[in-house]
């Protein structure tokens, strides 16, 4: 066999410099020469080619020669029509940590920064809607101090201390607001003002819209700071339950409309399409933009037509050893305390599920569910029914946490349970408690929906087995775990009752059932 030996030529796919030699031996030998090491850097010279690296300026090792190669790599995925950055995630500058608030209207809040000097809110996360506005300018907004805020005294927005803030006008291209915000405007140089209202009773906010920057945190460890321009309504009149005690401090729409924050970034190539939340049992949770989730999460198609906003399709219910016939399309909202189903889809699971499980059925007018059931004397565990919920294509949805329990205020003992769900008219909703246990990815770019059972307290292992995404229904007579009742303490409360979010845990702190929904219908 011929023998080509040292035939030196710049690979550009890999940017190295390769030998090969094959010998009658057959021997094959490929020799890697970084595109900045002086072998390949001798060899351009030696062809009247650039210089692809000058050591006197990027010693090796130093930060300007890691810079160099950052570029480079940069500038080779940018014509590829790539980018770095669509893998990146980022959280808000405080952190990726979220927390359910009970005196809040059981709401998941991050808090997030914006301005300059920057200033930090308290800021509920709702799926259900577009917009993110602070109280600012107030001339309604809710009070700075609550009894129900604790030891938290909020604050709010004003433009003319932030040094970034700027008013939208309504000749700018920016002013083109989602079709579930209604924009007025007077002139092109007028202000570009909006009222979003909000399917909570009288609920609304509406002010104008500003650009200001936004404080984000790069990467799981938050070390990078970046700042980025988004626009945001200036709250200046907040109405109904703004005023009590849902989202006092400002609310984040993570719809898909043009004005919400994921879609922000994701068109200035600061992140993917995507994002995630996780709900933990305990009330913790976490928010990761540009996160697309793990190979072996479960996924479903998202479903927009008219309505941008995060709505699936479920085939029936699995409850039990029984499931349901009707198939429907639910919205996956954050912005909704409880599950809400249309009036047939509500009488199939709440019948189905009273027929498998052994506790007496209780009705109380001061109870906010309909559905709940009393525990016998002396009783220390109870055994549900598995439910799962078969979406389009097959994949179980798991509802790891479907009942809130009682206890007395006079024995401070659990003495019963409700299945945490509500009926509507017409509207189904898969609200806040069907998603606690659980990370949803809201994957923007492949049009999907994922899950996974997850730990919110680590980012990258879940606590549970992968859920198969093709998973059969369970099998007759499937019944979840006993749980144990947890210790109870006093709970301040309706009457006799007082209703408790976490299903394995009893709040220490004073909870009353107040049902928020934020989504836009």
């Amino acid at each position: 066999m011929a023998s080509l030996t040292s035939l030196p030529f710049l690979l550009l796919l890999f940017t190295a410099l390769t030998a090969f030699t094959l010998t009658a031996g057959d021997t094959f030998r490929v020799d890697l020469h970084h595109r900045y090491s002086d072998k390949v850097r001798q060899w351009a010279e030696s062809k009247g080619l650039p210089a692809t690296w000058h050591p006197e300026k990027a010693p090796v090792g130093s930060v300007e020669y890691y810079k160099d190669l950052i570029r480079h790599d940069r500038a080779l995925l940018s014509r590829r029509g790539r980018s770095l950055a669509a893998t990146d995630v980022y959280t808000f500058a405080a952190g990726n940590e979220t927390v359910r608030v009970g005196t809040l209207g059981n709401l998941h809040y991050a808090l997030v920064t914006v301005g300059t000097p920057n200033q930090t809110f308290l800021v509920a996360m709702d799926t259900g809607s577009d917009l993110f506005w602070l109280p600012c300018n107030c001339k309604q907004c809710a009070p700075l101090t609550s009894p129900l805020y604790g030891n938290l005294e909020f604050s709010i927005f004003k433009t003319n201390e932030s040094s970034t803030s700027k008013a939208i006008s309504c000749g700018s291209s920016q002013c083109n607001v989602p079709t579930s915000v209604h924009a007025a405007c007077t002139g092109t140089g007028s202000d570009c003002t909006y009222t979003i209202n909000y399917a909570s009773v009288n609920t609304s906010s509406s002010g104008f819209l500003v650009e200001d920057v936004l404080y984000l945190a790069k990467g799981d460890t938050g070390a990078d700071i970046v700042q980025t321009p988004i626009v945001f309504g200036c709250g200046e009149v907040q109405t109904g339950s703004f005023l009590k005690s849902g989202a006092p401090n400002g609310l984040m729409g993570l719809g898909m409309d043009n004005l919400s924050v994921p879609t922000m970034l994701a068109k200035k190539g600061l992140t993917s399409d995507s994002f995630s939340m996780c709900f933990g049992a305990d009330g913790s949770g976490r928010l990761n933009f540009g996160d697309k989730g793990s190979p072996d999460q479960s996924e479903t198609p998202l479903i927009v037509d008219n309505y941008p906003f995060y709505n699936i399709s479920l085939e029936r219910m699995v409850i039990g050893n029984s499931s349901t016939k009707s198939s429907f399309t639910a919205l996956v909202d954050s912005g909704t305390s409880f599950t809400i189903l249309a009036k047939q889809i509500y009488q199939e699971l709440t019948t189905t599920f009273t027929e498998q499980v052994t506790e007496t059925q209780i009705s109380d007018a001061n109870l906010p569910f309909e559905f709940c059931y009393q525990f016998s004397s002396g009783q220390t565990k109870v055994v549900l029914p598995i439910v799962n919920l078969t979406t389009k294509g097959g994949s179980q949805f798991p509802v790891v946490h479907p009942i809130v329990y009682l206890v007395s205020e006079t024995s401070q003992a659990p003495i019963g349970y409700c299945l945490a769900v509500l009926p509507s008219t017409n509207i189904n909703i898969i609200g806040q408690n069907f998603l606690t246990g659980l990370r949803i990815v809201f994957d923007r770019e492949k049009m999907v929906l994922g899950w996974k059972k997850f730990d919110c307290y680590n980012s990258e292992t879940s606590t549970g087995s992968p859920i198969d995404k093709k998973a059969s229904a369970p099998s007759p007579g499937a019944q979840a775990p006993s749980t144990l009742f947890p210790e109870a303490t006093q709970l301040p409360g309706r009457k006799s009752w007082a209703p408790v979010l976490s299903p394995s845990t009893i709040l220490s702190t004073a909870f009353s059932v107040f049902l928020m929904v934020f989504g836009i219908f």
